[in-house]
């Protein structure tokens, strides 16, 4: 390839409180339109805006969970432009002094152990409200304003451009989401608007030190659509200099329907948005006491909690990843192990049975029926030699519909496993003898047949035989 392509990703993070980050109205998703609004919301003359001090803890969590330093004292600006759903003309947000700063991320890299991912900054700011076409202004081609979402607390997480490929800007950003969903600070929706991702891509020659020119693919909304958006526009900058055209700086959409972006504007520099302190809001001070604080109260994030599974309780590293998609699957597992589980047994019937139900059901662990100890008890059962793995999963099923406790299931329904040798001796004889031709074939030095015998053992017993003492007794039996 003779062009390398440069990514910087700038990630909202829109923060899961309950009121807004300058006002009291709440943040509820799906409202009636406006009906979340006040004066500060609707940009009203004479209204004041006053800072939501759970944004700034947020700010600091996110900040110190991505190495960020936090900045001891930073000032909110006024960010100028001129749109719709902007009801003051500008947007409150940090421009010279943000919360946090300098920090960064590891992320996985085929053909290396990690990839150091730059974090320039992480700052507040407000939302903007929403467009709404042909909705709020009755039929016909008219649009309306809903200002529910003015002023919702977002953080801008802003990379810098070190990301190589599209596959890196997906797998930063899945670590980023996971971060701030692990956090609590964000619901992670990505479809509802609370994650989304503006890319900056541009490509240069491979051995270039000089940037190129970079376009700016505004407000994507899905892993998906982030890693065909970039790759379009790789691709689309590589044809355009490759045919004599030149890169222009500005802001494209990303058309899902068409795997394409389009021109949306010019690119406005930093200073076309005409920055200036924001006169109504004092400067944020923060204290190291208060920093230290927030560092005490951090959970041990996904991967602290990664390695510790590999560590102390011997799993693999793709188990360990799986587990801790998310915080609470983490905790479901550890409870697990807790209750007498084995770690390894815990994880695959998690990453197996568990999460098949769930994705049947549509639902996620933290509605699971299935509780963390049930599911040791009936692992336990399982290694008691009490039943089959088979029936442990009919006994699952069972608990999943009833909640009721795997042993009370095995006793009401009768599905103890047979390890009696007689009983079992009785079965193999009688299936022995209206075989014959295929005990012949086993003699015969056709050993495949083996599994056959093993599957009607196992459907006369109704999956109750041992298949530990079935397989002994059969190879005893066959050989003659």
């Amino acid at each position: 390839m003779k062009y390398q392509p440069v990514i910087g990703l700038e990630v909202h993070v829109q923060l899961k409180t309950d009121t807004k980050i300058f006002c009291g109205c709440s943040t509820q998703f799906g409202a009636e339109p406006n009906s979340q609004t006040c004066p500060v919301c609707l940009g009203l003359p004479g209204a004041l805006p006053v800072l939501n001090k759970k944004v700034v803890e947020f700010a600091i969590k996110a900040g110190l969970s991505t190495n960020c330093s936090i900045t001891p004292r930073s000032i909110f600006a006024r960010k100028n432009y001129f749109y719709p759903d902007l009801p003051k003309g500008y947007q409150i947000s940090q421009f010279e002094d943000p919360i946090c700063q300098r920090g960064w991320l590891d992320i996985p890299v085929e053909g290396q152990e990690n990839k150091r991912i730059g974090i320039t900054r992480i700052h507040m700011e407000e939302d903007a409200g929403k467009l709404v076409h042909g909705e709020l202004s009755g039929p016909g081609d008219g649009s309306g304003v809903d200002l529910n979402r003015a002023c919702t607390p977002l953080l801008e997480v802003v990379s810098e451009p070190d990301l190589r490929s599209s596959d890196e800007a997906v797998i930063y950003l899945k670590q980023l989401h996971q971060i701030v969903t692990w956090l609590g600070i964000c619901d992670g929706n990505m479809e509802e608007g609370s994650f989304r991702c503006d890319a900056n891509v541009s490509v240069m020659p491979v051995g270039s030190d000089t940037l190129g020119t970079r376009a700016e693919i505004k407000n994507v909304n899905s892993f998906k659509f982030v890693k065909q958006a970039i790759e379009y526009e790789i691709q689309r900058q590589i044809d355009l200099i490759e045919d004599g055209g030149t890169i222009v700086q500005e802001t494209r959409l990303f058309d899902p329907n068409s795997g394409t972006t389009r021109s949306m504007r010019s690119k406005e520099e930093a200073h076309d948005y005409r920055y200036f302190p924001d006169p109504d809001l004092v400067p944020l001070v923060i204290s190291n006491e208060w920093v230290e604080r927030s560092r005490q109260k951090l959970p041990e994030l996904p991967g602290q909690r990664q390695q510790r599974f590999i560590d102390d309780l011997g799993l693999p590293r793709y188990d360990a990843e799986v587990l801790t998609a998310s915080r609470a699957l983490a905790d479901y597992f550890e409870a697990g192990v807790a209750a007498g589980g084995n770690a390894k047994a815990v994880g695959n019937w998690i990453m197996g049975e568990i999460t098949r139900a769930l994705n049947d059901r549509g639902t996620s662990i933290e509605t699971c029926p299935v509780t963390p100890v049930q599911l040791a008890q009936l692992l336990k059962l399982i290694d008691t030699g009490t039943i089959s793995g088979k029936i442990a999963k009919t006994v699952f099923d069972e608990m999943w519909q009833s909640g009721k406790a795997p042993q009370t299931i095995v006793e009401e329904q009768g599905l103890l496993q047979v390890s009696d040798i007689s009983a079992i001796e009785s079965i193999i004889n009688d299936i022995m003898a209206a075989n014959a031709g295929q005990v012949e074939e086993y003699r015969g030095g056709k050993e495949k047949v083996f599994g056959f015998f093993v599957g009607q053992v196992m459907k006369a017993s109704k999956g109750k035989a041992n298949p530990t003492v079935v397989n002994e007794l059969l190879l005893n039996k066959l050989k003659g």
